[in-house]
């Protein structure tokens, strides 16, 4: 039953791919590539949820051949709770439907309990993750040099 509060799929991908990039996007822009073969996220997921994050100015977009993705804000700034909340905004339905009891008492609890997650992923930033990222041993990524030397 320890599963039984999971985020979805999507969210989940979507936390991956912006603490990879918080967490490897120095000097040079995370690729798309890059964070699917490291994540294991499929592309179609990962795109989706890229072009939701630059939309509300979590990650800046970089076009060209060392283009991807970079934080728009510094990672200690960016806290878990927005990044969901984001992801979650397109997937929200509102169910109107069901008995009163569930109207009335399991969705208003559901809801308090929900309130009080986010309350506490306001308070786990990016900085935090990659701190327990770095105490946790997890190698950064490392990019071969290019040598242009004839």
């Amino acid at each position: 039953m320890k599963d039984a509060l999971r985020l979805p799929k999507k969210t989940l991908y979507a936390l991956d791919a912006v603490v990879d990039i918080a967490y490897n996007a120095r000097p040079d822009p995370v690729q798309s590539k890059d964070i699917t073969d490291r994540q294991g996220i499929p592309p179609r997921y990962l795109e989706q949820a890229m072009q939701q994050l630059v939309r509300a100015g979590i990650l800046k977009g970089v076009r060209g051949p060392r283009g991807g993705y970079t934080l728009a804000r510094e990672r200690r700034r960016i806290s878990v709770a927005e990044i969901i909340r984001i992801i979650a905004a397109e997937d929200e339905e509102q169910d109107q439907g069901g008995s009163p009891l569930g109207q009335e008492i399991i969705r208003p609890f559901w809801s308090e309990i929900q309130d009080e997650i986010m309350e506490r992923l306001e308070t786990v930033t990016l900085e935090d993750l990659c701190r327990r990222a770095q105490d946790a041993g997890v190698a950064r990524a490392t990019r071969a040099s290019r040598d242009f030397t004839i």
